[in-house]
């Protein structure tokens, strides 16, 4: 068997890489393997093909936001001797909205391949459900690792049952060492080690567990926190050590900042073993519900730890049968509770190391390895019956490039010019904050689509100029001659709602915490002014902003107040105008009708 893999790849700092490398490892010791033929398609984060040192499986490179090189990996897989290819899929490290760019190689490949499905998403938009779909009707088979995401791809993305196979995530095949050098250390001597290991970033909780620290330090005063991992990648060229950073002040601020070591690398398997297997409790604290796989945790149950964490998909399924505990999202209390308990209960701590280890030896990666290999072999089979050809959902090679030339065009260091005449910019006519606070938008989802530089580059333009036309009161002026000098001393309601829409949406998606920080700056000044507004479409603008503001911070009472009051002037306004034939809002449709209902879509959310 010559297989085809399509993953990122060590060096790279990813889970999936990982995953990739032990797959194609664990398929590697089967005898019917081909590993001189077999290669590795790996993914780059830039647009730089020497990014990573890779080793020698690695035989071609795509750079994710290069659409070509999809096509020509295609033809690569085409023109070589592999029988078939395992497409490892999560929707960012494809290029494109939400990794559309894949279906360039997918539609092309004329291999027979499997995808294996690392993320599978309860509310996916639009076009993450119909990537998915098209990815199911040519693959061969998709592969997911637990029964809840087998369950959301019948039911949400309505693949057949008979079209999925579920193999539950490897874990490495390493025995537990005697002389464990890790315990013999001088960090872990005479500790009770609590311990967490994975790339770092906000949505893995880790507050919560330095938040339980001091009542677990009341009962157990020689208990360490351990958290082994880099910082992610994308965190770092963002925000840098920030998440870090603040974790550490408030471990100083609870008063264990002794109870803590933050361990900055990405180590071996071998070594990572190590740690699992010397330490009393590994703890995964994430905050929500969706995550659907864990390599993290697979590991901790392989290697026989005793495991908490919260009930996320693949922890509920995983921990099942008391092969670990659960406690709540973000209960630092209860949490404190269950890891007192199992450091003074060391027959129940026993136990579920026990129950984690024996299920951990069916996970291990050679038994894996061999379950994708007889997968592999069924696609071969059924792909020598050749069905009818399956049409594009999305033909994405037709869909013409964004160019943003234009806009460059009209953008200077001011702001975007409101007016071009024969694509030309028309400066008689300045610029207008309406098509500003648009442009800003623009650029945040561009860059969130695809970590457009040109976006980021613009960002600043359009937020200064947001900044420079609000008025001391926190209302905003709309238009600006090309000399810089005001045209109005009140904007207009419509471009204010505008204005409080890019802000909100900025505040949600901002790819720097800086920019997010001078986006709520001018939002809190604007607030008073939102019960003022009279038009329509300037409350269901702000409505939008402030949506988006509370999907950043569902708690802030002061905005969900005012959600709830702008929300209630539009539903007043659609009772006061609605009959048996006219269910509308006015009596008359007019402009930007659709913000209106749109509106109170994302209030209802």
């Amino acid at each position: 068997m010559r297989v085809a893999y399509i993953s990122t790849y060590p060096p790279r700092e990813c889970g999936l890489a990982t995953f990739n490398e032990d797959l194609v490892n664990a398929l590697s010791l089967n005898p019917s393997y081909d590993s001189k033929k077999s290669f590795v398609v790996a993914l780059n984060g830039s647009e730089d093909l020497n990014e990573h040192d890779y080793p020698n499986e690695v035989k071609f490179i795509i750079r994710q936001q290069v659409q070509q090189d999809y096509i020509e990996a295609a033809d690569f897989i085409n023109n070589s001797e592999v029988d078939a290819c395992i497409i490892e899929h999560e929707f960012g490290i494809y290029g494109g909205d939400s990794g559309v760019f894949l279906l360039s190689l997918a539609n092309r490949l004329k291999k027979p391949f499997v995808t294996i499905l690392h993320t599978v998403l309860k509310e996916p938009n639009f076009m993450q459900q119909t990537i998915i779909k098209e990815i199911a009707l040519k693959s061969s088979k998709i592969v997911v690792m637990s029964q809840k995401a087998l369950l959301f791809l019948t039911s949400i993305y309505e693949v057949p049952k008979s079209a999925i196979t579920l193999i539950e995530h490897g874990v490495p095949d390493i025995e537990p060492t005697l002389n464990n050098q890790i315990a013999q250390s001088e960090l872990f001597k005479n500790k009770k080690i609590l311990f967490t290991f994975g790339l770092i970033s906000r949505n893995k909780g880790l507050e919560t567990v330095i938040k339980a620290l001091p009542a677990i330090v009341v009962n157990h005063p020689d208990v360490l926190y351990v958290v082994l991992g880099n910082t992610h990648p994308g965190v770092i060229k963002h925000n840098g050590e920030e998440y870090r950073e603040s974790l550490k002040a408030l471990a100083e601020q609870l008063g264990v900042s002794n109870n803590i070591v933050f361990i900055n690398n990405f180590v071996s398997q071998a070594e990572l073993h190590q740690y699992l297997t010397a330490c009393h409790l590994y703890i995964t604290p994430y905050l929500n519900e969706a995550q659907i796989t864990s390599g993290t945790l697979s590991y901790a149950v392989g290697a026989g730890a005793a495991v908490i964490s919260t009930p996320y998909w693949h922890a509920e399924e995983l921990l099942a049968e008391n092969r670990g505990q659960l406690f709540d999202f973000k209960d630092d209390v209860q949490l404190s509770k269950i890891i007192n308990e199992l450091l003074s209960n060391e027959a129940k701590r026993q136990t579920l190391k026990q129950n984690a280890f024996q299920y951990g030896l069916n996970l291990r990666w050679p038994a894996i390895g061999n379950i994708y290999l007889k997968t592999l072999e069924g696609a071969l089979i059924r792909q020598k019956t050749p069905d009818k050809a399956i049409p594009t959902i999305l033909d994405v090679e037709n869909m013409p490039l964004l160019n943003l030339s234009h806009i460059a065009l009209l953008t200077d260091n001011t702001g975007i010019i409101q007016h071009a005449r024969f694509g030309i910019a028309n400066f008689k006519e300045g610029y207008c904050i309406d098509d500003n606070s648009r442009a800003l938008i623009l650029m945040l989802m561009l860059y969130k689509q695809d970590k457009s530089q040109i976006s980021l580059k613009l960002m600043p333009v359009y937020l200064g100029f947001l900044q420079y036309m609000q008025t001391s009161d926190g209302y905003f002026r709309n238009f600006l001659s090309f000399n810089r000098n005001y045209l109005d001393e009140v904007g207009s309601e419509d471009s204010f709602g505008r204005t409080i829409w890019s802000l909100g949406y900025l505040i949600c998606c901002s790819p720097n915490n800086s920019y997010r920080e001078f986006g709520k700056e001018l939002l809190s000044h604007s607030v008073t002014h939102f019960k003022n507004l009279k038009h329509l479409r300037g409350i269901a603008n702000s409505l939008i902003g402030v949506c988006y503001y509370l999907s950043a911070h569902p708690g802030d009472e002061r905005f969900v107040v005012e959600a709830d009051h702008l929300a209630a002037s539009l539903i007043r306004a659609f009772k006061n105008c609605k009959d048996e034939e006219w269910h509308w809002f006015e009596d008359s449709l007019t402009y930007d009708n659709a913000i209106l209902p749109l509106s109170l879509l994302h209030y209802y959310e």
